[in-house]
């Protein structure tokens, strides 16, 4: 099983290196609204939120923990569209004929994709500290937000790869991670405080996945208090993990019928 599985490893790592140009965009989106949000919009916004616990007028530091959830998200496509491509194309069904463990082919692209994902948020990191992102936060307190973040990147792995298989296409499997990718980061508290939402778009801000781990992170990294938004990180983290690894195997053991 893990030498079925490295191997798989091996050859979307590959794969990835020949076709770089959806990691790149993977990177290059995060980028680029971190860039929009902070320049553009972060003199209005922050000027709004500067009495708020997380902003304290520093706004490229609210925004940051919301822009690594968006790499995240970002960086859940193209797992789904890299099974659902081997899916169509054929390959997996040359592989369920092969002495190797199914699994493998699952954790393949999964892992692959966590080591792609951690590339594009320390590559991000890199940047917002170049635009002078700074923290007070302890050797420790990086550990727990680098598990906080692993935790969900491994989650929204497994659970985009179930997504892939239930796609028809390549191009549809890039579409049904759009929530993801877009919708949860900006009904989150990653760019605005969740006080400054209506009423019912507040509520499902606040207890969303996004906004317990991007709070998570700001407590991590900024010292505001953290609250329930620690545990309800993990459960989150925990519970999209064990559903998608449960639905991905199903859906990949079932009966081909493609």
């Amino acid at each position: 099983m893990f030498t079925d599985s490295a191997t798989m490893l091996r050859r979307n790592l590959r794969h990835a290196m020949r076709y770089p140009s959806m990691t790149a965009s993977v990177v290059a989106v995060p980028i680029m609204m971190l860039l929009l949000f902070n320049y553009v919009f972060g003199g209005a916004i922050g000027n709004g939120i500067a009495g708020a616990p997380a902003g304290g007028g520093d706004y490229l530091g609210y925004l940051v923990p919301g822009i690594l959830l968006l790499t995240i998200g970002s960086a859940s496509m193209p797992v789904a569209v890299a099974i659902c491509t081997d899916l169509t194309e054929g390959i997996v069904a040359r592989f369920r004929t092969m002495a190797i463990a199914r699994a493998s082919v699952l954790t393949g692209h999964v892992i692959g994709n966590v080591i792609q994902t951690v590339v594009s948020l320390v590559i991000v990191l890199a940047v917002a500290v170049a635009m002078g992102f700074r923290t007070s936060a302890g050797f420790g307190d990086w550990l727990l937000a680098a598990a906080v973040l692993l935790l969900l990147t491994l989650g929204l792995s497994w659970f985009s790869a179930a997504l892939g298989q239930v796609s028809k296409t390549p191009e549809g499997a890039s579409n049904v991670v759009l929530p993801m990718t877009f919708l949860l980061p900006f009904l989150s508290s990653a760019f605005v405080p969740l006080d400054s939402m209506p009423a019912g778009i507040r509520w499902f801000a606040e207890y969303q996945p996004f906004t317990a781990v991007i709070e998570t992170l700001r407590g991590l990294l900024a010292g505001t208090p953290i609250g329930w938004y620690g545990w309800g990180a993990i459960g989150w983290g925990a519970g999209i993990t064990v559903l998608g690894y449960f639905w991905s195997k199903r859906l990949f053991n079932r009966e081909p019928t493609r």
